[in-house]
């Protein structure tokens, strides 16, 4: 008979002044972005528990040397400043560049209704700086698909009617058909794509997938289905127009770390079928506009700054709803300054400002109590209104003949030549 542990009587005197604290663990996967809660009061996403939690890797200053060092590059801001954060084996394509090895990028979005939001932005504009590094091929997913699948008031048809317009909202950001292939689920399905989803499917269990998503009893077959199409693209003979058969041809992978899921599936199954495992890097959330605790959101227009917005939407939006670290009273302004880093304001100028100098000096003198609330969102609503103002010239110019190129997998693509070995 096992021991029984002795209960340990504690007198009530010494339990006085104890705080007792309630706690909600954030939760974070790729359909839901929480903080955690403490005491009914909620957190900012703990990044450092993510990586933990994730067993990925924090790109740190010897990573950041090294990228310099095999490029030629200078990080981007996004990677100096630590908002891509973590990775899954970035030395990896390092060593292939090194080497003169070829990778590819992928990246993908789900299509909605209306325009992105500048949270959006950010894996595009990391993979578009990615790509004039490296001068390699990028592949898009556009899961309209799963949005079909997860969204029961959509039509088919209409997600599919959101892909075409998603596709010009990502050319406008640069990029050109020659080197770029974005596709609609809906539209590309089939031959090679369709082939190693049977593949990826056959490789994965219920109860992997259920470990992996969480999923229920009441969760319909479509949604289980789905992470073997998402899977898909990480492995280069998905796309024969540009690799051929070849899957020898690995691809890095940034996203938000809460499409970690998803990839982490993508590497367990890659060996099996003798496919290369895909890098990852991981972007931290654009917080919404009340704050650090939970990301941006499409479906609540007041947490958003999205890229149709006009400038005075984005100058009432940043007035009105956007959360500040500044104190009630000039007094108290004066005496104890403000606070930077949960400062929405001043947290958005970090993503899209690029002069490291402007970001050090307005968080020392927000900090002394130099410059005011008001003066710090006035400063971000300009950094906005250009950066859309700008985007917003650029879709005008995008035609339905550019949107059919970039969909097309058989536009020419230098590229193609990697498909011999």
């Amino acid at each position: 008979m096992a021991d029984i542990p002795a209960v340990i009587a504690v007198p009530v005197a010494e339990l006085e002044g104890l705080v007792v604290q309630d706690t909600v663990e954030q939760n974070v996967t790729p359909w839901t972005v929480e903080g955690a809660e403490v005491n009914g009061v909620k957190q900012a996403i703990n990044y450092d528990r993510l990586i933990e939690q994730f067993g990925t890797r924090r790109i740190d200053e010897e990573m950041l040397e090294r990228f310099t060092r095999v490029t030629g590059h200078a990080p981007h801001l996004l990677l100096r400043r630590g908002i891509f954060f973590s990775h899954r084996d970035l030395g990896a394509i390092l060593d292939r560049h090194e080497q003169g090895k070829p990778f590819y990028l992928y990246t993908g979005r789900g299509p909605s209704r209306g325009h992105m939001h500048i949270g959006h932005m950010l894996p595009f504009l990391f993979c578009k700086w990615l790509q004039d590094v490296f001068d390699v091929p990028l592949v898009v997913q556009l899961t309209d698909d799963e949005k079909f699948l997860y969204k029961p008031d959509l039509k088919a048809e209409q997600t599919y009617e959101y892909s075409l317009a998603t596709v010009r909202e990502i050319a406008a950001i640069g990029f050109k058909p020659e080197k770029t292939f974005i596709f609609s689920d809906m539209g590309y399905m089939g031959g090679a794509f369709y082939l190693n989803v049977l593949k990826i499917s056959r490789s994965i269990t219920y109860s992997m997938a259920r470990s992996s998503f969480g999923y229920t009893d009441s969760d319909h077959i479509g949604k289980i289905h789905f992470p073997c199409i998402q899977i898909a693209p990480a492995f280069s003979s998905t796309f024969p127009s540009i690799f051929g058969n070849r899957t020898d041809i690995p691809c890095l992978i940034p996203c938000g770390i809460d499409q970690d899921p998803y990839f982490r599936l993508t590497r367990d199954v890659a060996k099996p079928l003798k496919f290369k495992k895909p890098s990852l890097i991981h972007s931290q959330f654009l917080p919404a506009l009340q704050g650090g605790t939970t990301k941006m959101s499409s479906s609540i227009d007041s947490s958003a700054i999205f890229m149709d917005d006009s400038p005075n939407t984005i100058k009432n939006k940043i007035n009105k709803h956007a959360f500040s670290g500044g104190p009630t009273s000039l007094e108290e302004l004066r005496e104890f300054g403000s606070n930077p880093d949960v400062d929405i304001p001043y947290k958005y100028m970090t993503y899209f400002v690029d002069d490291d100098q402007e970001i050090a000096d307005l968080a020392v003198s927000y900090r002394k109590g130099e410059i005011t609330s008001g003066e710090m969102k006035k400063r971000c609503i300009e950094v906005l209104q250009d950066f859309i103002g700008s985007f917003q010239e650029r879709e005008r110019a995008i035609t339905d003949d550019d949107v059919k190129n970039f969909m097309n997998p058989d536009y020419p693509r230098p590229f193609a030549c990697l498909a011999k070995k």
